[in-house]
């Protein structure tokens, strides 16, 4: 009896030690890329409404504040400047952008293995936003945030499978020049992961330096040209219906220098936006729309995102509130926006409106992380990590992020339908002849891993293992495992060389 034991315990141990090595890829139960598209609030009738009146929104109300730079451009490319000062685009010329605009986007990153496949009904989950403070979740403090602690977040988001880009999700509050901000934001991020990164600048005159940078981080302005590894997170919109003159701006120099675009719209329905969802959705296609005619006009075909961002609002306080329904709602309805025109885009998802990682963010963030997959959404920014409605940044959250987007994954992945599947000669021999369960069988262990997302710090044991174990805290375990990450070396981190060569050149202050 001793020795069956033995060898049963022996046998759990082999099988519980293969499942902790890492599937190889195409094996893997999810993956970046995979494509949603299965749920679909707004009908096929709805969107062409929602079409139709973004283009009576551009054709008689237009937009106003373009620079002068944009007004030549946009002008050139068959817009219309009004005495008021606005534009406005004609119908033929916003069908004949959409007509001639990428179907398909590559975001690359410095490991060819993280690039991102923009197109289609492909979903991919990462950071975003501008939070100013740090959370501390084991302290239950909330600080004012640094280049350390984006550096941080950069090595962190490296090592998560599920986190499939890094676009800053933090400002780096402790430099107070904003030159010196922008490419320290660079540098911090680069430093920190070698997935794609979408970064911000502050002034025009800023992307020459942070550009700079990125040459000499690539090997040379052919090699950044040959594979642009940072996008520009790019709001050339004040809503509503106004371009931001100096973003604008921005947008043109990061054209010129290959820099891939994020145009992004983001009002808030009830404020900068109208307070219904279709019509905060009308809005926000209208101005990327405008947006798109505008890159294209710059330079034809340039990689954009199609970044429709709408907010919502409490309408009880005034608030921003990212971890409503309505939320959920706004970005998958753009998300099938997206779609309708067949163009690569982003919003945003997984936020919360909770202070902390606690039982309000994981239904916040799973409700729009799920709806935004489901839907079909290119890119999900802001998928994890982001507290308080954009204003704090937890790593722990970051990390258990990874867990939640995961099963989100798994939602989005869907259900496989063939002969295998059905499991009909499955069910025959267990129920004929058989043990009458399906533990153990040839089937559920080859699949076990390919049908099956195990959260690596969800808590599946029973009340009784629980206690026995210490009662473990998931935020605990969580700093943990930061702590862990932190300690190593980051894999991303540049040639002593190469560092040395961009110290010489920069203000660099994380420290080396």
């Amino acid at each position: 009896m001793t020795q069956r034991t033995q060898i049963r315990s022996g046998g759990r141990a082999a099988r519980r030690a293969a499942r902790a090595a890492p599937l190889a890829s195409h094996l893997r139960p999810i993956r970046p890329g995979m494509p949603g598209g299965a749920y679909t609030p707004l009908t096929p009738l709805q969107m062409d409404q929602i079409h139709a009146t973004a283009l009576d929104a551009l054709e008689q109300i237009g937009l106003a504040d373009a620079p002068a730079s944009g007004i030549a451009y946009l002008t050139g490319a068959g817009a219309i400047l009004g005495d008021d000062g606005r534009i406005r685009f004609p119908r033929a010329l916003i069908e004949d952008t959409i007509a001639r605009a990428n179907r398909s986007v590559t975001l690359m990153a410095r490991d060819p293995q993280h690039d991102l496949q923009l197109s289609g009904h492909r979903v991919h989950y990462g950071t975003a936003g501008a939070a100013v403070h740090l959370v501390e979740a084991d302290g239950r403090n909330y600080r004012e945030c640094g280049v350390q602690d984006l550096h941080d977040a950069a090595r962190i988001a490296d090592t998560l499978d599920n986190i499939h880009f890094l676009q800053r999700p933090m400002v780096c509050r402790d430099i107070t020049d904003n030159l010196e901000m922008d490419y320290n934001s660079i540098y911090a991020c680069c430093a920190g992961t070698t997935k794609h990164i979408g970064v911000s600048f502050t002034e025009p005159g800023f992307v020459k330096h942070g550009i700079e940078m990125l040459h000499m981080i690539a090997g040379g302005e052919d090699k950044w040209r040959e594979r642009p590894f940072v996008s520009n997170s790019n709001c050339f919109v004040v809503p509503p219906m106004k371009f931001a003159t100096e973003s604008c701006e921005v947008m043109e120099e990061c054209i010129k220098a290959g820099i891939p675009v994020l145009l992004l719209s983001a009002g808030m329905a009830g404020a900068t936006a109208p307070s219904t969802v279709a019509g905060a959705i009308v809005q926000a296609v209208s101005e990327c729309l405008a947006g798109l005619v505008y890159v294209n006009a710059v330079k034809p075909g340039h990689p954009a995102v199609f970044g429709t961002w709408p907010f919502g609002l409490d309408l009880r306080t005034g608030a921003m509130t990212g971890g409503s329904g309505e939320q959920a709602l706004l970005t998958a309805g753009c998300a099938q926006m997206h779609k309708y025109y067949d163009l690569p885009g982003g919003a945003a998802a997984g936020i919360t409106d909770s202070k902390l990682p606690d039982m309000q963010a994981g239904w916040e963030q799973m409700c729009s992380n799920v709806m935004a997959g489901l839907s079909g959404l290119n890119m999900v920014y802001e998928a994890a990590g982001m507290h308080a409605s954009l204003l704090g940044f937890c790593h722990e959250s970051l990390i258990l992020g990874n867990d939640l987007i995961g099963q989100a994954m798994r939602c989005i992945r869907g259900i496989e339908v063939t002969p295998d599947t059905l499991s009909l000669e499955q069910i025959r021999e267990v129920c004929i002849g058989g043990p009458g369960h399906y533990l153990g069988t040839e089937q559920t262990l080859g699949r076990m891993e390919q049908d099956h997302v195990y959260p690596t710090f969800g808590d599946r044991t029973s009340p009784k293992e629980w206690v026995e174990r210490g009662k473990p805290d998931l935020i605990e375990k969580a700093t943990v495992r930061k702590e862990e990450i932190l300690a190593q070396r980051s894999a991303a981190r540049f040639d002593p060389h190469l560092d040395a060569q961009i110290r010489a050149r920069f203000r660099i202050y994380l420290p080396t």
